[in-house]
């Protein structure tokens, strides 16, 4: 069985996954020595509609360090890339530590997680503390 292509993203333009956390797992993954490919961002790839993002969506199984599932999932979707639900896993650098997420982009098990549906609801871990209600 192949292993998972393995993607990450810099979030360059929207700076909103922490620097510490994405330092981390880039020199993680370049010291692994397994094969991986870096964009800059993939909301911008997204905008563009950049063809490279439909031919990683139909090319097997996916693990993607960048964001929120419910986000990713939907920049594949308005890129005309709908990545498929049972060969996807995203690692959420925005809320896992470094250690989080090279763990499970190391594990050769896929254990997908987009959401299903329409629903872009955040989860209870997603939202804020302040917007939790208690």
């Amino acid at each position: 069985m192949t292993p998972p292509r393995i993607l990450y993203c810099n979030c360059t333009y929207a700076q909103v996954v922490p620097k510490e956390v994405k330092e981390a797992v880039l020199k993680r993954l370049c010291e692994s020595g397994v094969a991986f490919d870096a964009v800059a961002d993939l909301c911008e790839m997204s905008a563009r509609q950049d063809a490279s993002l439909k031919r990683l969506a139909e090319g097997g199984a996916v693990k993607i360090a960048a964001c929120y599932p419910r986000a990713v999932k939907w920049l594949f979707h308005a890129a005309k890339a709908a990545l498929p639900t049972e060969a996807a896993e995203i690692l959420n650098m925005r809320v896992q530590s470094a250690d989080e997420v090279c763990a499970a982009l190391f594990n050769p098990e896929l254990k997908p997680n987009l959401p299903a549906g329409k629903t872009t609801k955040p989860s209870a871990e997603e939202l804020p503390k302040s917007e939790v209600a208690v």
